[in-house]
């Protein structure tokens, strides 16, 4: 694993991809094709932090599907979905939204996340992440895409205790 420490007060945002992070990388589909992923509700309580701390954090996906539609909106986060050029629209968000990208911490493990993650002061993967992604990370998690990346990342990574703040 490789890891190391940040203040979460040096974070202006954080950038999470779907596929793969927030969920284990795979899509059950039905006989009438509906689809349906696997998500950790320990991330949930991660997003619940976030909001807590009012630190700013985005799902950003090449996909364009409800199912990341209804978990953004369970998370109460806001989602950017059927990005192609992920680099652009990280742009953009922090133009508008006055972030520094030297300042933002982009979760990602798949190619489509390699040039934006570049782009980002922070970066950090899932253990099963793509290897070329592994390579760039300046965090590679214990945890799996979809099982508790974000509450590792939260917890162990930023160092948040999640008592102290939720109680």
């Amino acid at each position: 694993m490789k890891v190391i420490s940040i203040p979460i007060n040096k974070i202006d945002a954080i950038i999470f991809d779907f596929d793969g992070v927030l969920t284990n990388n795979l899509v059950h589909v039905s006989q009438n094709g509906e689809e349906f992923v696997s998500c950790s509700r320990a991330d949930g309580l991660a997003f619940d932090v976030l909001r807590k701390i009012q630190k700013p954090a985005y799902i950003i996906s090449t996909e364009k599907n409800l199912v990341v539609e209804s978990r953004a909106k369970k998370l109460r986060i806001p989602v950017l979905q059927g990005i192609s050029d992920k680099t652009k629209v990280l742009k953009e968000l922090s133009n508008k939204n006055g972030f520094k990208l030297s300042n933002i911490m982009y979760v990602g493990n798949d190619l489509n996340d390699y040039k934006a993650m570049q782009l980002c002061g922070y970066t950090a993967c899932p253990s099963d992440s793509h290897i070329k992604i592994k390579e760039i990370s300046k965090i590679v998690l214990t945890a799996k895409g979809g099982n508790g990346a974000v509450r590792e990342l939260l917890e162990s990574v930023l160092e948040l205790d999640f008592i102290k703040i939720l109680f």
